[in-house]
């Protein structure tokens, strides 16, 4: 499991070495209401995809090992205590919003500049994904009980409609 003060740690890592980052999955819906509301397994962070050297570099130097390559869609690393940074590399438009590479290349993900907000973890802030992004990548598949959770999470704390 990672704590909060392990994000934070994975966080600063990466800013140390000006990758650019921003928390998503339920650690971002967490800083977004501004306290941890469940366990979690792993950390999702979307990453500049021309800076993904820099940041491969810098969690191979925490420890961290690629255990899954599912590029140019994500990718996983992983360290010796089992926790898991999931990376989403995102291509930035001038205007500031982005696109993901999906598993079907016709409809890539796409990311407004509009959700590039921050939340907190622990009382530091930090760049995650805004709540409608969040319910947006919350679509399309058979909700497990911690993403009923996470939605719950974002309905009651921003008043916004998700679909479970």
């Amino acid at each position: 499991m990672l704590t909060a003060k392990d994000v934070l740690s994975i966080l600063a890592l990466l800013k140390k070495v000006d990758v650019d980052i921003w928390v998503g999955g339920g650690w971002g819906i967490d800083a977004l209401v501004g306290r941890q509301t469940r366990p979690h397994r792993d950390l999702d962070l979307m990453h500049r995809e021309n800076q993904e050297p820099a940041a491969v570099a810098a969690l191979a130097d925490a420890g961290f090992v690629e255990t899954l390559d599912l590029r140019p869609v994500r990718f996983v690393v992983t360290n010796p205590q089992g926790q898991e940074v999931d990376l989403h590399p995102l291509v930035f438009a001038a205007d500031g919003s982005a696109v993901q590479a999906s598993p079907d290349p016709e409809q890539p993900f796409v990311y407004p500049a509009s959700c590039f907000v921050t939340g907190t973890i622990l009382g530091s802030t930090v760049p995650c994904l805004s709540p409608e992004q969040q319910v947006y990548f919350h679509q399309g598949y058979e909700p497990a009980d911690h993403d009923r959770h996470d939605m719950a999470q974002l309905r009651q704390a921003f008043g916004i409609t998700t679909h479970f």
